[in-house]
């Protein structure tokens, strides 16, 4: 069974070549100015130790050098929990919290956005309201559900809050509500069920709003170190463990450039993925057809 949508006539825009290109021109300015500080990290990171304690700074290594990545696996190789522990732990806190928000706020929005029951938009307001809050403010709270759980020193004390990502139901709302709702009644009319259509015809075509879930909970859960919730040395992530290494004073400045090199090129990686989808659904959360 196939749906597909109308094809829509794209608008050309009237523009000069002069208009186009000096659009191109500050475009490039502003993308290389952002790209300044990743270009940095990967330069200091192949500095030797004279380079980087240099006044004033040079920008690019002149003499570059990986002793700096050697003197982090000679780090890591000494401590008493073994690394690969660190690196499963962070790996299968992301993988498990990313994946199971993408599925709780798909399948949460799917009934606010094309199933209206009484109540529904003042759900929805909850979850816009919930926006407003810093993660501070509800670190208390958090931290005494956990603990009545008895989820505390254990992985699901950072997967599972990450379920209830607001911003993530908002996105996928709004995503959905630009669904044809014909498109779904031509399924129900085939005999499809309400699962049928939420896993091969709504997730399929609102694939660009998780993909941005999937890179926002990614770093989210990528950066985090435990908190007030982990303790044991066992169950802590990568960023804790690089972090306890570069903790050394500045004997370890070219490991702590090392590390910040490592820590960001994974979700850098993931997000050169699946920019276009992130740029999709930024632009189109907020508009109704």
């Amino acid at each position: 069974m196939s749906f597909a949508l109308p094809r829509r006539r794209k608008k050309k825009l009237n523009r000069s070549w002069y208009g186009t290109f000096m659009l191109f021109l500050i475009l490039g300015l502003f993308g290389a100015f952002m790209a300044l500080p990743l270009i940095y990290t990967i330069n200091n990171a192949f500095k030797p130790l004279d380079e980087i304690f240099l006044f004033p700074p040079r920008f690019f290594v002149r003499n570059p050098t990986i002793n700096n990545f050697i003197d982090l696996f000679n780090l890591m190789a000494d401590s008493w929990v073994p690394f690969t522990r660190y690196v499963f732990n962070t790996f299968f806190i992301t993988i498990v919290g990313t994946a199971g928000h993408i599925i709780f706020a798909a399948a949460a929005a799917y009934p606010l956005a094309k199933h209206k029951f009484p109540g529904s938009q003042i759900l929805f307001n909850i979850v816009i309201l919930s926006l407003m809050f810093s993660p501070h403010v509800t670190a208390i709270p958090n931290y005494i559900t956990m603990a009545s759980l008895g989820w505390v020193d254990t992985y699901w004390s950072i997967i599972v809050p990450s379920f209830a990502f607001s911003l993530g139901l908002y996105l996928m709302k709004q995503f959905m509500e630009q669904i044809p709702d014909t498109l779904l009644e031509a399924a129900r009319i085939d005999g499809a069920s309400e699962y049928r259509i939420f896993w091969t015809i709504v997730m399929p075509m609102v694939k660009p709003a998780w993909l941005t879930l999937m890179i926002l909970l990614f770093q989210q859960l990528w950066g985090t170190d435990g908190g007030n919730f982990i303790y044991s040395e066992e169950l802590k992530t990568m960023h804790y463990a690089m972090g306890q290494i570069i903790q050394g004073g500045i004997a370890r400045a070219g490991a702590a450039a090392a590390v910040a090199l490592l820590l960001m090129s994974v979700p850098i990686t993931v997000f050169l993925f699946s920019q276009s989808s992130i740029i999709q659904t930024m632009s189109s959360s907020g508009m109704k057809d």
